[in-house]
């Protein structure tokens, strides 16, 4: 079954969208930054701020994703209930942000957010409870 390659081809997507996202909100707050206008009275530093904290903690979810998502693979083990709750949760936020994008940014950047969210539940399900595990033949083992 491919259920390895599917969760290593996540965990480097997600471990590559995780410096990406990053990149991202820098770049909005360098605009913050060099704007001087506030939004309804609020300091522009206190956005830069916030700017900056969404962006880490987003790179910073998106890499623990990314690596349960390699343990996984490496493993060729489903991942434990933490693990898999923070796929899932990956999963919904690559589902909403695709819904988002396609507004805003354009079906590129929707196309890109589904194929993530794809291989998400792809990895779910490929490591889903009725799933054989496999012994160290590589066939898969009988109860």
């Amino acid at each position: 079954m491919a259920r390895r390659p599917i969760a290593l081809v996540t965990a480097a997507v997600l471990l590559l969208e995780a410096p990406g996202i990053v990149a991202i909100n820098a770049v909005m707050a360098r605009f913050l930054e060099v704007q001087t206008m506030s939004l309804d009275g609020m300091d522009p530093d206190a956005m830069v701020t916030g700017t900056w904290a969404l962006g880490i903690a987003s790179g910073v979810a998106l890499a623990v994703c990314g690596l349960v998502a390699l343990l996984a693979g490496l493993r060729d083990r489903r991942p434990g209930r933490f693990g898999r709750g923070l796929l899932i949760g990956c999963a919904v936020v690559h589902g909403i942000l695709g819904a988002v994008a396609v507004g805003l940014l354009g079906w590129p950047a929707f196309a890109f957010l589904m194929s993530v969210l794809a291989l998400l539940v792809l990895t779910l399900v490929a490591y889903g409870k009725d799933a054989p595990e496999e012994t160290s033949t590589g066939t898969p083992a009988t109860a």
